[in-house]
């Protein structure tokens, strides 16, 4: 069974609004490939910003069509539905995807768009926390696109420059196997009890991990910490592994269903998943928000600017924001970034979107450079004092 961790960097903005809510030898691309696919326009893929730049969506289909192929990347099938996202494009634009290293961390995903820049076998497509998300863009690692849908996705999940927008996210919250724990904790405090030594864990490292990050995030301000000072979930952490409940094990599907991490500190769509997926499989898997703790994110799309596949790309953008891309990730328990609007105009899948874990108050969101300063702080001092 494949993992779903380990594969985000940090990534933030619920909005308030929406939450009613590595290295291969290909050989290079061919950068001439296509034009639009109509016969009349000039542009390149490559250089299209949107899909009217290409002569419309009919053209954006044909283009990549004949390109043929998605490169994809850390997309695991049991993380926000895409298993059944990536089977849905296929089967409606008969285009085939390539996803690589699924379980890789948004790290991994920027590092890959560097290492194989000009070969056929770099990523088109990233889905990124969205720290990771501003920097690429800062790098000029991605190239600027607008969906369809780009006027219906709020200005705060979005980069002005069109370089990324945000897609889905969810809230920190503790998973627990109520089959082998008597009493499941539905709070940070709860988790120092001496009833969880050796059964608390994070999905992944917080310094390459979006959801282990949001984690430490969340215990934070379960800590009398704050967006600008993130080291009491740090301190809560060393203080939990120094009491032995905290244990050095991604958790993972697979650590679930074995029963080796039986408290999983992870993004509710994640955990909700699980007890979806391990019913009637001897897994009793209930799922709260802490309510001392409360932290949401989102993660963002981008497209690289030196995708192999540059129709595909665009086109796959595309399908993520229509309204069918858009019910998928509801399907995974994900918030859908433009939830509002398709609740508005009666698209949503209401099914789908009923079956979200159920939120109390109104969370608070970090400022970028707040964000900064606790990735750094992070990466400064999370090694130490879980050591």
């Amino acid at each position: 069974m494949l993992s779903s961790s380990a594969r985000r960097g940090a990534a933030v903005l619920l909005s308030a609004a929406v939450l009613t809510t590595l290295s291969a030898c290909g050989a290079a691309p061919d950068k001439a490939a296509g034009t639009a696919g109509d016969g009349k326009s000039k542009v390149q893929p490559g250089a299209a910003a949107s899909a009217a730049d290409l002569g419309g969506m009919d053209a954006l289909v044909a283009a990549a069509q004949k390109e043929g192929k998605l490169n994809v990347i850390a997309l695991p099938p049991d993380w926000a539905n895409y298993g059944a996202i990536i089977k849905a494009f296929e089967a409606k634009y008969k285009i085939k995807v390539n996803s690589e290293n699924p379980d890789a961390s948004s790290a991994d995903e920027i590092a890959a768009v560097k290492s194989r820049k000009g070969q056929d076998r770099a990523p088109d497509v990233m889905d990124l926390g969205i720290a990771f998300a501003r920097s690429g863009a800062a790098e000029n690692l991605f190239a600027p696109y607008k969906v369809t849908a780009w006027d219906k996705i709020p200005a705060g999940q979005k980069d002005a420059d069109a370089r990324w927008y945000n897609d889905y996210g969810g809230y920190v919250s503790i998973g627990c196997d109520a089959a082998k724990i008597p009493n499941c904790p539905t709070t940070f405090a709860d988790l120092l009890k001496p009833e969880y030594k050796g059964k608390v864990a994070l999905n992944g490292n917080p310094t390459k991990s979006g959801s282990a990050f949001g984690g430490v995030y969340a215990a934070a301000l379960a800590n009398k910490g704050s967006f600008a000072d993130i080291q009491p979930g740090i301190d809560f952490f060393g203080q939990l592994r120094k009491s032995g409940n905290f244990i050095p094990v991604e958790s993972t599907p697979a650590t679930v269903e074995k029963g080796e991490t039986p408290i999983s500190i992870d993004w509710d769509y994640l955990n909700a998943g699980y007890a979806e997926q391990f019913k009637g499989k001897g897994v009793d898997w209930k799922v709260a928000v802490p309510t001392d703790g409360v932290y949401a994110q989102y993660y963002s799309q981008a497209v690289n600017k030196e995708a192999p596949n540059p129709a595909a790309a665009r086109l796959w953008m595309e399908f993520l924001y229509s309204a069918e891309g858009q019910n998928l990730y509801l399907g995974g328990h994900a918030r859908a970034v433009l939830l509002p609007v398709m609740t508005q105009d009666g698209t949503v899948d209401k099914d789908a979107a009923a079956k979200l874990p159920q939120i109390q108050g109104t969370p608070a969101f970090p400022a970028s450079a707040e964000l900064d300063k606790a990735k750094a702080t992070l990466a400064e001092k999370w090694d130490k004092a879980l050591s």
